[in-house]
């Protein structure tokens, strides 16, 4: 049998509650659905923005915005 999933260390748990919590997230839309969304989230947050100011963290939230973009770019060839 395949060590991996016989394997029940601290660290196999996190990994089985990760993904537990990837697959009820995709079970609310598919990975197409959700790059929509990100896209139209993101873009009223940008257009929010003179009305809301000043933000040092906005590279930060771009690169948070880029990574979830790419997580599901990545679900999306796996489905």
């Amino acid at each position: 049998m395949n060590a991996l999933l016989t394997s029940t260390g601290p660290e196999d748990r996190v990994c089985m509650a990760y993904g537990q919590e990837v697959k009820l997230l995709l079970s609310a839309g598919d990975p197409a659905s959700w790059v929509d969304d990100l896209w139209t989230i993101y873009t009223g947050f940008m257009l929010a923005q003179k009305e809301l100011g000043y933000d040092p963290r906005i590279a930060d939230t771009f690169c948070s915005f880029r990574e979830l973009l790419f997580f599901f770019e990545r679900v999306k060839e796996i489905s």
